[in-house]
């Protein structure tokens, strides 16, 4: 029998198109790393790297990911430490050349391949992108052959994570389990420090000002630890890593191109200190079709933001409504929308705590609609309005909105192709086998608590949470930190009780999955974005602090908890 492979230590440098620029020096002085990985792409990534390609049909891609190459491609060839990055967006042919012209001009001997097939826009009439989500396999074929440097549109961001461990393990399309396991792995890294303490909902549990990136020592039964480099801020523990793990997901069947990881088989234990362990997860065929995100332009948007202070905010707003609806009838917006926030307190001691804000935005296919016609309405009254009557900012001539959808495509739609430094071109055939998607039954709730006294005080006392956005959809994940608030959290935050905490999910389907290994509750909200992060819905547009509204509501809680 031969040796088992050595663990595989891939690091990731970026959570977002925008993140902090150092990481990937930060990443390759810190410690040993076989793999550095960077996520880039979001579907608001994705439309701004549309209009970016609209101005320019070379751009569409991370411009930021090559600077930090300029920085640190050399080091990382020194160190020999391999780089996958999905920066490639739009256009990862572009950035491929763009990096191999950049090793040439600083004298690096390295192989830039990149990963293709995903761009579907072509089939997708008025889309300004369409892309399918990719599995890892072609960047697994980059690395077999050589690579050192991997490049890819749209895949998964798990994807980062299964290829080069395919690649290192010789894992191969139906080695669900251990594919799972790199998938579960990937998911915790792709957002970067939200695994080691970043928008942690304990973050008083460590020091969180600076926190390192994270890695993954991943092992070849798909098992690994999550960890991050000795010496580098914030923290790892099971909360943060549960954190994660819930983070826009939903239910126990976490479905991608390369299989279904169930996430109700994770197990979590702490190995040390920022050590934690995941394991047992078992995996699933992947769905028969690939998920495509189609961005698309809405049209255009404008907003202004009135100050109420002082006494009669009510009728403040009421009188401001009336004159703006009259103004804009003669040319009316196709959506209006008006919200007020009482960020004001009685007998306030400063004019901003005495305030309150009311948020007047408008959509309508044409600029000169949501521009001028606003700007000319709000500016009109300064002097003709209620008493104190100012603006946070004046209106703009508007700007344009995106729109997300997701649809799915056979997987043999897609030509998935890996193209390698001398041009050859591989090709990645999907899966050889698929399952379609099913729910899981109910697993057993833990028994109750028993009956005892209790106080009223916040759910955050007690629990975690994480919320994030999945198109139109928002996920809100709930985890208890014992045991018995496990027992309590199963029985108390129902779908229902939901809906009773968040008003706002009140007419919307809520639905809950329950994950026991993880101690945690997931709910999906579904409509509450609209048409996704970019049409900015609502006040919080990808729902990242929805988890912190929950959090803060009151409920009667066990004072044995408390």
């Amino acid at each position: 029998m031969s040796a088992p492979a050595a663990p595989l230590r891939i690091g990731n440098a970026s959570g977002f198109y925008g993140d902090r620029f150092d990481a990937v020096r930060e990443m390759l002085t810190g410690g040993e790393l076989d793999v550095l990985t960077g996520d880039y792409l979001a579907e608001l990534t994705m439309l701004i790297l549309g209009r970016d390609r609209l101005k320019d049909p070379a751009a569409g891609y991370a411009r930021t990911f090559l600077r930090q190459l300029e920085d640190c491609l050399g080091l990382a060839h020194e160190r020999g430490v391999r780089i996958v990055t999905n920066a490639g967006g739009l256009n990862p042919a572009g950035l491929a050349a763009a990096v191999r012209k950049l090793a040439e001009r600083l004298g690096i001997p390295v192989r830039v391949a990149h990963v293709e097939g995903d761009d579907l826009t072509a089939e997708h009439p008025g889309s300004l992108a369409a892309h399918a989500y990719l599995g890892g396999f072609g960047i697994t074929a980059c690395l077999r052959e050589g690579a050192d440097v991997v490049v890819t549109g749209r895949v998964t961001d798990a994807a980062l994570v299964t290829g080069p461990a395919a690649a290192h393990f010789g894992w191969g399309p139906t080695d669900h389990d251990r594919l799972a396991g790199a998938v579960v792995a990937g998911h915790v890294l792709e957002c970067g420090t939200q695994a080691t303490g970043g928008n942690y909902a304990f973050f008083r549990d460590g020091d969180v000002r600076r926190p390192g990136f994270p890695l993954a020592e991943l092992h070849e039964d798909g098992s690994c630890v999550i960890t991050k480099h000795d010496g580098t801020g914030g923290f790892v523990d099971v909360g943060t890593v549960t954190a994660q793990l819930l983070y826009e997901t939903g239910g126990a069947r976490y479905a991608g191109p390369d299989v279904t990881a169930r996430l109700d088989t994770v197990r979590l234990g702490r190995q040390g200190p920022d050590r934690v362990r995941i394991e047992g997860v078992r995996g699933e065929a992947p769905p028969p079709t690939l998920k495509v995100g189609l961005n698309k332009l809405g049209g255009f948007r404008n907003e202004v933001v009135f100050v109420l202070t002082g006494l009669d905010v009510e009728d403040k707003a009421a009188l401001v409504r009336e004159q703006m609806t009259d103004a804009l009838a003669k040319s009316p917006p196709a959506q209006v929308r008006w919200e007020l926030a009482r960020t004001d307190r009685s007998d306030a001691d400063t004019e901003e705590t005495a305030s309150a804000l009311l948020r007047l935005v408008v959509r309508d296919p044409d600029q000169q609609t949501v521009g001028r016609a606003l700007s000319g309405a709000a500016i009109e009254l300064a002097l003709a309005s209620y008493p104190g009557f100012h603006v946070v900012a004046p209106p703009g001539k508007g700007a344009p909105y995106g729109v997300f959808e997701a649809v799915h495509v056979p997987q043999a739609a897609v030509a998935h192709a890996a193209v390698l430094d001398d041009g050859r071109r591989i090709p990645v055939p999907g899966a050889p086998d698929t399952r379609v998607l099913d729910d899981v039954p109910d697993p057993v709730l833990p028994d109750p608590l028993p009956p005892g006294p209790t106080r009223r005080a916040p759910l955050g006392r007690v629990a975690g949470a994480r919320s994030g956005d999945k198109g139109g959809n928002a996920n809100v994940g709930v985890w208890a930190r014992t045991d018995d608030a496990w027992r309590w959290l199963a029985h108390e935050l129902t779908a229902d009780r939901f809906r009773e905490l968040m008003p706002e999910s009140a007419p919307l389907t809520v639905v809950r999955h329950v994950l026991p290994n993880l101690r945690a509750l997931n709910f999906v909200v579904e409509g509450i974005l609209g048409e996704g992060v970019a049409s900015q819905a609502r006040f919080d547009p990808q729902a990242k602090a929805l988890g912190e509204w929950l959090r803060s509501r009151h409920l009667d809680i066990p004072e044995s908890l408390l």
